[in-house]
Formats: C-alpha cells, sequence, structure tokens
C-alpha cells in the first residue's frame, strides 16, 4: 500500500484512486477476497493514473532480462549511489524472512544466506557482491524514472467497551456477509435499522476518531493499544476479515473534485486537517467512500514485525516494499535510489520486495513500508518522490 495503496500492510498515499487491502497486503488479500480477499495501502498510493504515451522502444543492452512489466539491464554495484554508506547488516533479517517462500532462483543461496551471520556492514555487503549481479529496472520502452510512495501500519488507541470519547466501533464480519452481494453501504451500516442490527454485538473495540477508524480500513489492518475493561493495556493487531462488495472511492479524490483541497494537500495530514476545520462535513466526507472493511483480532506476539505482506512473510519497517510482482519477483533484494519526503535527504538503500498493492503497478514502483507510529505516519502520508530502482539476482 501509497501513501500508496496494500500492502500490504500499511498504510498508502490519499491521492490513491483504490485502498490498499488487507494489511496493505493487497496481494494476498485478494486471494482471501476470492476465497470467502492490502492500502495501507492509507489511500497509500498516488493515483493509478494511465502511463504517457511512451515513444518507440529503445533497443535492449545485451544481457538484458526481460519481464512483463519491465525489463532488467546489466549493472554493477558501481552504478548504485550511496552503495558503500548503507547499514547492509539491517538487511538481514528482511532478508532471510523472505527466504522463508523465495523464487525459485534463489533457492540454493537462500539455503546458504541462512546460515551465514555477517559481522558488520562490510561482510553483508562483501557477500552481496560474491553471489549477487546487479541489473538497472527500466520500463519495457527503456525509461528508468519512477516513482516511490509510502505506507505504513496505523497504531490507534482503543477500549474493550464504548467510553465517553471512544464511540467509534470496529467491526468483525457480521454473519450475513457472504448472503448478501454487494452488502450494505458505509451510509446505510450508519443509518439502516437493520443493517446496524446485523452489526449489533460485532464490536471487536472502539475509537476515539472516525478516521482513525476509515484509515484502518483503507490499510486493511492496523495496531490496537487496547484498553480492558479491567484497566490492562494491550497491543493487539487487527487483520482483514472481509469488506462490503461495495467499491471503493478516496476521498482525497473527493475533496479535490470539491475544490476543497488542492491535489498538493490531499494528503492523510491535509486530510485530517480539512476535517479540523469542517467538523460537521465529517460524515458526509465518511460516506463517500461507500466500502466498508471488517476485521479479525490477532495476538501481536513480536511488536517489532510488522503485517505480513503478499510473500506471507512479517513486513520489516524500512527494509521492506511492495512491488509490481510482474516487474520484481517477490523475494528480491532491490537498491532505491530516491529521497526523504519531510527533508529532501538522499534514501539510498537496500529493501527487500515483500508485498504489493492495487495501485502499485509498473517497472519502477516502489511503495515504501515505513512501520508504525506517528513518525511513520507523517513520513508515509507525504512520501510521492522520484525514484530510480536497481535489483540484485543470484550470479548463475
Amino acid at each position: 500500500m501509497s501513501f500508496p495503496i496494500r500492502r500490504g500492510a500499511g498504510v498508502s498515499p490519499f491521492w490513491s484512486s483504490v485502498p490498499r487491502l488487507a494489511s496493505g497486503l493487497t496481494a494476498m488479500a485478494a486471494a482471501v477476497l476470492l476465497a470467502s480477499c492490502s492500502s495501507v495501502s492509507l489511500e497509500s498510493s498516488p493515483p493509478a493514473t494511465p502511463l504517457p504515451a511512451h515513444p518507440a522502444p529503445t533497443p535492449a543492452p545485451p544481457g538484458t532480462l526481460e519481464r512483463s512489466h519491465a525489463r532488467w539491464v546489466p549493472a554493477s554495484f558501481a552504478d548504485l549511489p550511496g552503495w558503500g554508506q548503507d547499514r547492509t547488516l539491517e538487511l538481514w533479517p528482511a532478508l532471510r524472512l523472505g527466504c522463508q517462500t523465495p523464487p525459485a532462483a534463489w533457492a540454493r543461496l537462500c539455503a546458504q544466506a541462512r546460515q551465514v551471520t555477517p559481522a558488520s556492514d562490510a561482510e553483508a555487503r562483501a557477500w552481496l557482491e560474491q553471489n549477487l549481479k546487479v541489473y538497472r529496472v527500466e520500463s519495457p520502452e527503456g525509461d528508468p524514472a519512477g516513482l516511490v510512495t509510502g505506507y505504513f501500519e496505523p497504531l490507534v488507541a482503543a477500549s474493550r467497551k464504548p467510553t465517553a470519547t471512544r464511540r467509534v466501533p470496529l467491526y468483525t464480519a457480521p454473519p450475513d456477509l457472504g448472503q448478501r452481494k454487494p452488502y450494505w453501504t458505509r451510509q446505510q451500516l450508519d443509518t439502516l435499522p437493520a443493517a446496524q442490527a446485523a452489526l449489533k454485538g460485532r464490536e471487536i473495540a472502539w475509537v476515539e476518531d472516525p478516521l482513525d477508524a476509515l484509515i484502518l480500513q483503507i490499510q486493511g489492518s492496523g495496531r490496537l493499544q487496547i484498553t480492558e475493561p479491567d484497566g490492562r493495556q494491550r497491543l493487539v493487531r487487527l487483520a482483514f476479515a472481509g469488506h462490503n462488495d461495495q467499491p471503493y472511492k478516496s476521498v482525497g479524490r473527493w475533496l479535490i473534485d470539491q475544490g476543497e483541497l488542492k491535489p498538493g494537500e490531499a494528503s492523510w495530514p491535509g486530510i485530517k486537517d480539512w476535517v479540523r476545520r469542517n467538523p460537521k462535513r465529517l460524515q458526509e466526507l465518511l460516506w463517500q467512500n461507500p466500502r466498508y472493511v471488517f476485521f479479525r483480532e490477532e495476538p501481536l506476539p513480536d511488536p517489532s514485525l510488522g503485517p505480513k505482506g503478499a510473500q506471507a512473510v512479517p513486513l520489516t519497517p524500512g527494509r521492506s516494499v511492495a512491488v509490481d510482482p510482474a516487474a520484481v519477483p517477490y523475494g528480491t533484494p532491490l537498491w532505491l535510489d530516491t529521497t526523504e519526503p519531510l527533508s529532501d535527504r538522499p534514501l539510498q538503500r537496500l529493501v527487500m520486495a515483500q508485498d504489493t498493492g492495487s495501485a502499485i503497478v509498473g517497472a519502477v514502483r516502489v511503495d515504501y513500508f515505513w512501520g508504525w507510529g506517528d513518525d511513520a505516519e507523517a513520513q508515509a502520508g507525504r512520501m510521492k518522490q522520484a525514484l530510480r530502482l536497481w535489483v540484485l539476482w543470484p550470479r548463475s
């Protein structure tokens, strides 16, 4: 999810035209939907606009590998901007997680990686240089320019019972969800007695801000810091459990169309600010998105790991990204050359392709998982940066 949408596992940007389903892990969620379904990505990604017309493709250099949505052009480690400055050792946990379900070409090398424990960034880089080769990712027409957005896993305070300030419920799927298609819209669930009766007793928890509930639904997953009736605090994960089969509509897009916000203002922070200035129009805003997402509660045994992405492994903050799997297979290490959204400082680092999102389409297109918490939300909500991209692939 970008914020872009997804992921896999988090929230993506609000200029996105579709949400990141099932914990931001759209591909995985889609499979669940078909059986019963990604975001964050938040409306985690920029709008999925049609790709511009391209000139005639440039001839592919010798050794180029062709994929359906991309081509990989031979390059070298010397071509990677900032290669020697990355804290490469930080990639190793994400790399090992990716090796749980590796691409076929990675099977042998993953067996080795599981036995290797580099002691320093230099050792980690040396192992990668010895075992991998570098390709620059381009569009099928030869364009190396692309886009990176960001997504995150929402972290929301909640109560097990409604309180004076926490009156917004989060629901598990109602028993008749599969019997009515499409199911009630968001507005009908809020206003029709029959629709409300179907949800009675299905409350998982209650939150204070309707926008927090919306962002959880856009991302498809999140974390709740729950206050139990006895006062104990628990950290749990909300996982995607289905939706009402209604179309997704971006509230950010609606605000732009209404002339309420300019395109550059329709980030998650910008939408929150608009609601603060227009509190009486909050319900109108929410009802513009008829899709409604239901959850299930899951334990959170390791708070350092994110939700599972489309590769079916937990996402690692700052080291996992969502990609178009027709351009880059899940489980592939990537080198990013971009900038941070709030500072424009270089963001040049190794990451793992471990998720996807419905707005993440094309060769040089990445949704960067920032993690959870206020800083992750701020970074993801504003990330829409130029990108160059390389893949690291096993030597034959």
